[in-house]
């Protein structure tokens, strides 16, 4: 009797390790595969994927854009919807070039108006943490939390600008901004 249950017990502990190691074995592939399958870039790996793009010559400037618009969507999680305005300095309007993301009424916007707006008077980076703590800030969509405008210079002018909206309050770094003033430079030698 005492050798069946010696037996039994043995059975039973060769099938309790078992089973664990085939879900330690299925959950560990698993993580391995969301990871590779999901793998965010950072900036510093997207900088070259931005050069090649803007030095690339099988695309016209606004497939470039377009281009560097999904990468960016794509590659940064929390960066949502991705465009880029330009300004006509003479009717004091931006309007609506390349972009990834949600449709958008705003097609054209007018200098000082929202926080587009107040980037082509003021030519500074503008970060909203909270587009509901924000006074002046034309609302696209109720799943925007939070907005990063960066300027576009061309030999000195603001020319317009990169447009980030994203789902989630507080997001952005100043690492953002730095890296979206890479972004910038590199557009800029389009022009």
């Amino acid at each position: 009797m005492l050798t069946k249950i010696k037996k039994g017990l043995n059975w039973t502990k060769y099938f309790f390790k078992r089973f664990f190691f085939q879900i330690y074995v299925f959950f560990e592939f698993s993580f391995k595969y969301f990871c590779i399958k999901f793998y965010i870039m950072t900036f510093q790996e997207l900088e070259p994927q931005i050069t090649a793009i803007i030095t690339g010559n099988e695309a016209n400037r606004d497939e470039k854009l377009l281009a560097i618009c999904k990468l960016l969507n794509e590659n940064v999680e929390y960066y949502n919807w991705v465009g880029f305005y330009f300004a006509n300095h003479e009717a004091k309007t931006l309007h609506l070039g390349p972009y990834v993301g949600a449709e958008t009424d705003h097609t054209v916007i007018p200098f000082g108006k929202g926080i587009c707006g107040q980037v082509a008077e003021s030519n500074a980076n503008f970060v909203v943490p909270d587009v509901k703590a924000q006074d002046n800030y034309i609302a696209c969509s109720f799943t925007v939390k939070s907005e990063i405008v960066v300027p576009l210079f061309v030999n000195g002018v603001n020319i317009g600008q990169i447009d980030i909206d994203s789902h989630v309050i507080d997001p952005f770094t100043e690492a953002d901004e730095r890296f979206l003033e890479f972004v910038n430079q590199e557009v800029a030698k389009l022009f």
